[in-house]
């Protein structure tokens, strides 16, 4: 099999007061991290602090020129409204990311662990501890910005799947061991 060619992805783990983010570098089954970081939101309005997320995602798009994005699913436990605040904060980053004509896909937060640690359930250290180990780290990254690097770690080795199975996988993804993303192209 003939090794394939790199693809820049851009990993989001959205949140209210801290976004992260995450550029990787994938090709074949290698995977090295380009550069992370995390947009600190102050305590202001909300729409304030979703302008800022919609403009700073907006720039690492400018900077680094990912040709996929991947970002996180909301994952509602009990708190309803503060699940809501994360759905707009969410909604700022797709926005930014389709206004640069990126399409987005949305894993939910246990494929993300499985792919990276093994696990659905893994806690956030382990998640931290597998990241600095896959990709080379030189020293472990914060967490928002470790979850958003897993984010394009899942997202890489998803669409490998689908690259490696084909058409097969793609007729039969109720039956593949790895879930559908959900991909929606920002056209």
């Amino acid at each position: 099999m003939a090794a394939s060619a790199p693809v820049r992805i851009l990993g989001i783990d959205p949140g209210s007061r801290i976004t992260g983010w995450g550029v990787i570098e994938h090709a074949g089954n290698r995977s090295r991290c380009i550069d992370h970081g995390r947009i600190h939101l102050d305590k202001g309005e909300l729409p304030a602090r979703l302008l800022r997320i919609f403009t700073e995602i907006g720039e690492v798009v400018r900077q680094y020129a990912p040709q996929e994005s991947a970002i996180e699913e909301v994952f509602v436990n009990r708190n309803v409204s503060s699940a809501l605040v994360l759905g707009q904060a969410r909604g700022a980053a797709i926005c930014a990311l389709a206004a640069a004509g990126l399409s987005v896909a949305e894993y939910a937060p246990a494929q993300i662990k499985s792919a990276v640690v093994g696990s659905g359930r893994a806690e956030k250290q382990q998640v931290q501890h597998m990241i600095r180990i896959l990709l080379a780290l030189p020293e472990t990254a914060p967490t928002d910005a470790s979850d958003a690097l897993a984010v394009a770690l899942c997202h890489a080795h998803v669409r490998g799947t689908v690259l490696r199975t084909g058409e097969a996988l793609r007729g039969a993804w109720g039956n593949a061991s790895v879930a559908k993303p959900r991909i929606s192209s920002p056209r």
